[in-house]
């Protein structure tokens, strides 16, 4: 390539950083980073009505969480500074002029009423997109004059060139072309003074010498309006590529007011899922490398991001094979790291306190290893851990089916004796008791430790028995006892 890379990601600050807007973000990084090229943060504030409060700040702190850095944003600045656009109102304002000079576009005077009682007429027609009748398009220069000086409010609009095709080759879907006779003249400066997105996103990518826009496949019909511009001022385009849409698992398009699926990276971050699985779970989210692996560091897909690899198919979000990925990534992990990762959990949902003895915290590193391989992500240790928890154990079917077995009272008898005698409670210990029941019952295998897996812990699988049993501790596996006995 003869031209630097830069590629840009443009949130706006109206909500959270969402899983479709991580995907957007990550392809653009990697695909600068695969190029030795920049990526750029710009933050699209004009929607001053619908900006939220640490809407600017969730989406830097998780992009940077995902491990997705930036080379240039509000926060650390570079040479194409401001990087939000209600910093640069001046140049929408002085370009808008220049638009308004060479006749590209016109101040409209349309009243909210009469745009919309147009808007029913051509509806009531049968017209399925209406578009601006283009009343102003003809206003006299007398005319325009005459309204300023009555002190009407005006919009201004681009004025959409008659027959002709806008045509371009998309990085994802390839040729695709627009006619202007479906595009009505569009308003590019609100009544307000502040720009629409179609407008100010072009100045933003041209002073930004932006080379590659990468987006969600939403924003393909605005392109023949960017286009517009750039041709009116006689700039280069950008090559764009529109991704295809995120999917749920009954194959609708991901809406915001989905609840089936987590939608926001913060979301998951406070659940304790890991960066590094995001990030490969995200870069597989409609795009897919050659063979059949799955794992990957970042490293490596930069090294053979190719967007010629970018699906043309709707991308499903596979909340299964997030978790399973997740798990690849937990196991990996150090005993500590993943006790770093799950005991704030714990102690959120009350069952540890938040400041732990020494004793405490060994016992919840012990309680945490049991789960180690299993976990797929942190805050699940707490459903994991219940029985370690629960002061009472309800059996359920499958559960009250082994109890049913005639040797369990035998069984149970003879284990709380065994527990009884124990002065050390260790694992060790524990099994050594388990052993002497099978020799003085005769019961072994599923007869011996189903019944005893059950009584003490209420579940039919669960971690190494045991182990399970020594953190329960010796006073509550006796109650537990006692209690199916009493039963």
């Amino acid at each position: 390539m003869t031209k630097e890379v830069r590629v840009r990601y443009a949130p706006s600050p109206t909500g959270f950083l969402h899983i479709g807007g991580a995907r957007t973000a990550l392809f653009n990084y990697l695909y600068a980073r695969h190029h030795n090229g920049k990526f750029i943060v710009r933050i699209e504030d004009t929607d001053i009505e619908r900006n939220v409060e640490g809407g600017e700040a969730s989406q830097l702190d998780n992009l940077k969480w995902l491990g997705i850095e930036y080379d240039e944003s509000i926060d650390i600045g570079g040479p194409y500074a401001p990087y939000r656009q209600m910093e640069r109102l001046d140049t929408y304002k002085e370009h808008a002029e220049k638009l308004l000079d060479k006749g590209a576009a016109y101040k409209c005077f349309c009243s909210s009423e009469k745009l919309e009682a147009s808007r029913e007429e051509q509806k009531a027609r049968g017209v399925a997109a209406p578009t601006y009748d283009g009343t102003c398009r003809h206003l006299s220069a007398e005319e325009v004059a005459a309204k300023e000086a009555a002190g009407e409010q005006y919009t201004i609009r681009m004025r959409v060139p008659e027959n002709v095709t806008y045509e371009f080759e998309d990085l994802v879907r390839g040729q695709v072309t627009f006619e202007s006779k479906d595009i009505g003249d569009w308003v590019i400066v609100k009544a307000n003074g502040i720009p629409t997105y179609n407008y100010a996103v072009v100045l933003d990518d041209h002073f930004m010498e932006i080379s590659h826009v990468f987006r969600g496949e939403e924003h393909l019909s605005n392109t023949p309006k960017q286009m517009m511009i750039f041709d009116a001022f006689g700039w280069e385009y950008p090559r764009f590529g529109h991704m295809t849409l995120i999917i749920n698992e009954n194959r609708k398009k991901l809406s915001k007011r989905d609840e089936s699926i987590i939608q926001f990276v913060t979301q998951y971050k406070d659940l304790g899922y890991l960066p590094e699985a995001m990030f490969n779970f995200f870069a597989l989210l409609g795009w897919s490398p050659e063979g059949e692996e799955e794992i990957f560091s970042k490293e490596q897909f930069i090294e053979m991001f190719d967007e010629k690899r970018l699906s043309k198919s709707p991308s499903m979000f596979d909340k299964q094979k997030l978790t399973w990925m997740n798990n690849q990534y937990i196991k990996k992990l150090s005993l500590e790291e993943v006790v770093a990762l799950s005991l704030p959990h714990l102690q959120k949902a009350g069952l540890l306190p938040e400041e732990l003895t020494t004793e405490e915290r060994a016992w919840a590193t012990d309680l945490i290893a049991l789960y180690h391989e299993q976990m797929s992500f942190g805050a699940e240790i707490v459903e994991l851990s219940s029985l370690f928890f629960n002061e009472h154990i309800e059996y359920d079917g499958e559960a009250n089916e082994v109890l049913a077995g005639e040797q369990v009272p035998q069984v149970m008898a003879a284990f709380k004796v065994q527990l009884e005698g124990l002065e050390e409670f260790s694992p060790e210990t524990v099994k050594a008791a388990i052993k002497a029941v099978q020799k003085e019952t005769g019961h072994k295998g599923k007869n011996l430790f189903m019944p005893i897996r059950v009584v003490t812990t209420g579940e039919t699988h669960g971690p190494e028995l045991p182990n399970a049993i020594c953190l329960i501790g010796k006073e509550k596996t006796i109650a537990r006892v006692d209690k199916y006995a009493q039963k």
